[in-house]
This record gives C-alpha cells, sequence and structure tokens, in this order.
C-alpha cells in the first residue's frame, strides 16, 4: 500500500515513516500536492515485480510512440532528459 505525506510531515515524522517502510510500505513525499520523491525499501526496487513493472511501462510507451509514429535516437532522448533537468 503507498500512503502520500506532504514534505513538511516528512520532515517532521521521518522516524515513524521509516518505520512504516520497514514494514512493507511505500511513501510518497509530496510538495502541493505533487509527489517528489518515494521511500520504499532498498531490496524492493530490484524486485521481479518491480523490474516487470518498469519493463511493461516502457513497453507501453515505446507502443505509444511507434503508433504516433515517433521517433527518436537514444541520443536524442537523453539530451531530453538533461534539458529537464536544468
Amino acid at each position: 500500500m503507498t500512503k502520500h505525506v506532504g514534505i513538511f510531515e516528512a520532515k517532521t515524522q521521518l522516524s515513524a515513516l521509516v518505520d512504516a517502510v520497514e514494514k512493507g510500505e511505500d511513501i510518497v513525499i509530496t510538495r502541493h500536492g505533487k509527489p517528489v520523491a518515494r521511500l520504499t525499501r532498498p531490496e524492493d526496487r530490484h524486485s521481479p515485480e518491480a523490474v516487470a513493472q518498469r519493463r511493461k511501462a516502457i513497453a507501453e510507451l515505446r507502443e505509444m510512440a511507434r503508433k504516433r509514429g515517433l521517433r527518436a535516437t537514444h541520443e536524442e532522448i537523453k539530451s531530453w532528459i538533461e534539458e529537464g533537468r536544468r
């Protein structure tokens, strides 16, 4: 189960949130209602389910781009990501 908390609550209740994560809960931290970070157990990120979910999302994005006729090289995509980080 995923719990959403505001950044102020996360700051003041970090210890309790970490306890919840240790018990298996995911915590999404929001700022002005928008997700900005996630607290999760380290091993969860590499679980077979998490990897499968990411692969499925990538496949869905590729299919959507193909249907719309969007074509971009790997280098173009990396460039767009870097631009978005500025």
